[in-house]
């Protein structure tokens, strides 16, 4: 077998972007990608500043983390002073000149330092007189908000910084805010103290995730693409759905969930995987924006994606309390299932519709040379046992990456060697800055929620606005996620909607306990995922959606027409959150085995009826009646009780048979598609 026959990838028929194409696109859509080339003295100033970051990280979850203050602090210095050596302040023009460090970010780079080794030098003086700033103190704490908010900007983007700019405004001028609104305005000094001189603002809790458990676990997913994990899904995706009826579609889903477990970005994981898979499908008979669509759709379900899910999923441990990583990622575990089944499932009936084929037998790699790599997926294995068998979560992430160094010497091609680990702790550092500041701007917004009571304020004015309604109050949370989200990151989007609307659907949900009634697990936990999934879903959401718009790059399909193809295949993900919250078995929380079976049944059943419906397509093609009847179906499928399941059983039969006997049987047999 030749060496194009074992690699189709490398086909000039499915040729990938090169490595310059994908960076120009990652730089246009990522913030987070759009870095400066360095060279000389400076590429290894950086370099081993990276390193060092790492080492502290690695350090101190091995060995125990300092205080929360100099933990933190130390964390967020490494990570401002290197974003402003890396990330130029405009990220348009001659790329030269881009590539060149101006002496303004010598000195803001300089002062990021000052600013995170503040803390550990004044520890004790600080903690001696708690409360009352003095004028270094003053302009150390201004130069903190000032440098997080500019570091946000150049490795995160405009929007969130924007929004964290409103929030420390209106600590100043609430007064003159409206109605319910306003409240008394804070001083300078107040609002220093809050910001960077107690654990509500910069250094919350936010910021306390992305120096404990997120960093460790991007160090993971550093130390598997180093392996060569990241192609290997693609190989294994291919080896097993590449021959189906529609298979490159199938491979873009099979690969994307799989890329997500080390990818908590939407974008990256549309340009690395895509560049891939949309070749393919355009090559087989898929439109340019249906082949786009697709990849961003799978790709943004990455982050819903157990057992490693995005960083905001992290957060959601410290902000729900009382709970490990594993309860979230287990109730996760079936809206992600249905989330993907439900883009399959499309994909199937549109492949069935315009008549497309799979991978011929000589484009498909060899299967047994694929499944001698299935070691790599040890680690990943590894981590989900772990977790089950409640392993604290920075222990299992560590003992992850261990066993993904014993595992990558099996194979001489996938052995890492001292430098592949040195650069893996760099690369695992570099992808950590944009969370780093991130989280940090998501602190300030926390500080100002707990300061001013705005979050109170808020969730009560959205429990009015609905007229205390449930279904009312989710769609206009599930509004305000999708308008955050257009351009910020998941984590932030988490941290404001989690602070402010996920109260007002616990508050809701909780109205027929007693009064003073702890809210319960599944409470707390649908209302958190609910606004998490939507934050994720503004990345496909027009008409700003960032990995649809990644995604028209690859594919050179309409930017718009592609955001609107992929959020038309991830329907599910518009549907499944109201349906976990209204009724929790879907997270498998005081479930049963038989519960669960039937639960899964009945949402699949459901979603392969919606898919229809959407589609128009089935065994033939689906009337405009059917398909609402199809829709329909599904809705009450899905929607997991006695009644709604019955019914909706009743009527997907029926349009099932309906369709099945009525068929036109010429059309059973898939034709291939002429090249789009």
């Amino acid at each position: 077998m030749s060496d194009k026959t074992k690699h189709p990838e490398k086909d000039e028929q499915f040729e990938q972007l090169t490595d310059e194409q994908q960076r120009e696109i990652l730089e246009k859509y990522d913030p987070e990608s759009n870095t400066r080339d360095l060279k000389g003295i400076m590429l290894k100033v950086v370099f081993f500043g990276l390193l060092a970051f790492s080492l502290f990280q690695v350090y101190t979850a091995i060995f125990g983390q300092y205080t929360a203050y100099i933990q933190r602090s130390i964390h967020l210095g490494f990570a401002l002073s290197l974003i402003f050596l890396l990330f130029p302040a405009i990220k348009k023009g001659d790329r030269s000149k881009r590539n060149r460090i101006p002496f303004y970010d010598y000195i803001l780079s300089i002062l990021s330092i000052g600013v995170g080794l503040y803390w550990p030098i004044m520890y004790n003086d600080l903690v001696f007189r708690v409360g009352n700033v003095t004028t270094p103190d003053l302009v150390v704490g201004v130069l903190a908000i000032l440098l997080v908010l500019e570091a946000t900007r150049r490795a995160v983007g405009l929007p969130i910084t924007i929004i964290s700019t409103v929030f420390i405004l209106y600590t100043f001028f609430g007064r003159y805010f409206p109605g319910f609104l306003a409240h008394r305005g804070q001083d300078l000094e107040s609002v220093v103290q809050l910001m960077f001189f107690t654990t509500d603002g910069i250094l919350g809790t936010p910021l306390s995730v992305s120096a404990t458990f997120i960093f460790v676990f991007l160090l993971f997913g550093a130390f598997l693409v180093k392996t060569g994990v990241g192609q290997y899904f693609n190989d294994l995706a291919v080896a097993f759905a590449g021959h189906l009826i529609g298979g490159p579609a199938k491979v873009a889903i099979f690969s994307s969930a799989l890329q997500g477990t080390i990818s908590g970005s939407s974008v990256a994981n549309v340009v690395t995987s895509g560049s891939y898979t949309i070749p393919m499908m355009k090559k087989l008979g898929y439109k340019k924006e249906f082949a786009g669509g697709v990849e961003a759709a799978a790709s943004t379900g990455g982050q819903i994606m157990p057992p490693i899910m995005g960083a905001a999923a992290f957060l959601m441990v410290e902000f729900i309390g009382g709970i490990e990583y594993w309860d979230i990622a287990k109730a996760a575990a079936i809206p992600a299932l249905l989330y993907f089944t439900g883009i399959w499932i499309m994909t199937h009936f549109e492949a069935k519709r315009v008549g497309l084929r799979g991978l011929k037998p000589e484009e498909m790699p060899d299967r047994k040379a694929v499944l001698k790599k299935i070691y790599l997926l040890l680690p990943i294995v590894g981590i989900i046992v772990m977790l089950f068998n409640n392993i604290p979560t920075m222990q299992a992430a560590l003992y992850g990456i261990l066993l993904t160094i014993i595992v990558s010497s099996f194979n001489k091609e996938t052995r890492l060697g001292f430098k592949d680990i040195i650069e893996a702790l760099v690369d695992g550092a570099r992808t950590a800055l944009a969370v780093a500041a991130a989280t940090a701007a998501a602190g300030i917004i926390v500080g100002v929620v707990v300061k001013t009571g705005l979050g109170l304020s808020l969730a009560n004015g959205l429990v009015s606005a609905s007229g205390g309604n449930v279904l009312l109050t989710l769609f206009f949370t599930m509004l305000a996620a999708i308008v955050l989200g257009m351009g910020s990151p998941t984590t932030a989007n988490y941290v404001i909607t989690s602070t402010i609307a996920a109260p007002a659907i616990i508050t809701l949900l909780m109205l027929d306990s007693p009064e003073g009634a702890v809210v319960p697990i599944a409470v707390a936990l649908s209302a958190h995922l609910f606004v998490f999934y939507f934050g994720i879903i503004a990345d496909i959401t027009p008409p700003v959606a960032l990995a649809a718009f990644a995604a028209s790059g690859v594919s050179g399909g309409d930017p718009i027409k592609t955001g609107v193809t992929s959020a038309k295949l991830a329907i599910a993900a518009f549907i499944i959150p109201y349906m976990f919250v209204l009724s929790p078995e879907l997270l498998m929380i005081d479930t049963t085995i038989p519960q669960l079976i039937w639960v899964l049944i009945t949402a699949i059943s459901g979603m392969i009826a919606i898919g229809a419906g959407m589609i128009g397509y089935w065994y033939r093609d689906v009337k405009w009646y059917e398909r609402i009847w199809a829709v329909i179906a599904g809705l009450l499928l899905i929607y997991p009780e006695g009644i709604s399941d019955t019914i909706g059983l009743i009527m997907f039969v029926s349009i099932f048979a309906f369709q099945y006997f009525t068929r036109d049987k010429s059309h059973d047999k898939v034709k291939a598609a002429p090249v789009a």
